[in-house]
């Protein structure tokens, strides 16, 4: 009797912390998305005469965006030591093949991501180039994209080339006119050959408070405007540490 009553309150024990662990992941999730998807505002001011007529005059600009480390933050499942905080919750799960064998990948979103991708497509054209495989690359930008049509053109790392060990990002081969065209990459080797189209960004693995993202937006606003990208970017060569 006293052993079956022993085995009884193990049992509850064991249910009571499966119980207690999963309220705990819950609340984690929903604190994690009161942060990272508050109500967050850029004023769009409506332009004035002159501003409208400054836009009409010079060429609407290509905006190239790296994914990891710049929009995201993905692990997947033979990862050891994953930098994210182990129970936290990712935004969404991929799961692809790789070599036969399938692999589940926890993608975390850069905070405000969604929102920076709504603002911005709103003044330039947008395209994904990234040195992950198009399995991954391409299921992670569907997810960003989440139907909107807006990150409709995609490179992968079939379209990137191999220098000194990294993969670098060509931007030439993306728009013929380099004046109308820059790359916003945590990676300065991506865009080694091209730094005066390039706007560094601070690799981001997991950090819930980053405002990266919603800060570049005023220097992205202002870019629109000007004839050549690179009389502003050229500017910013000491940020990007390229050797």
């Amino acid at each position: 009797m006293l052993k079956e009553i022993q085995m009884g309150l193990r049992a509850c024990v064991l249910l009571a912390s499966k119980i207690c662990q999963f309220i705990c992941y819950v609340l984690r999730k929903s604190v994690r998305a009161a942060i990272q998807h508050q109500t967050v505002r850029y004023e769009l001011i409506p332009l004035s005469p002159m501003s409208k007529h400054r836009l009409s005059i010079v060429r609407r600009k290509v905006l190239v965006l790296d994914l990891d480390e710049t929009l995201i933050h993905s692990y997947h499942d033979g990862v050891l030591r994953p930098t994210v905080k182990p129970g936290t919750p990712p935004d969404f799960v991929i799961k692809v093949i790789i070599d036969r064998h399938p692999v589940r990948f926890f993608v975390h979103k850069r905070p405000h991501v969604d929102f920076f991708l709504e603002i911005v497509s709103q003044w330039y054209d947008l395209v994904i180039f990234t040195a992950s495989m198009e399995i991954y690359g391409a299921a992670v930008t569907d997810k960003l994209d989440n139907k909107r049509g807006i990150l409709r053109r995609r490179y992968y790392r079939q379209h990137c080339t191999l220098e000194f060990g990294s993969y670098t990002k060509d931007l030439s081969a993306l728009h013929g006119d380099l004046s109308s065209i820059f790359i916003l990459d945590n990676s300065p080797a991506a865009y080694r050959s091209f730094p005066d189209n390039a706007v560094p960004i601070k690799s981001w693995f997991y950090d819930p408070t980053d405002t990266a993202l919603l800060n570049m937006l005023p220097v992205l606003d202002a870019l629109r405007f000007v004839g050549d990208v690179r009389s502003v970017l050229s500017r910013n060569l000491h940020l990007h540490r390229l050797w």
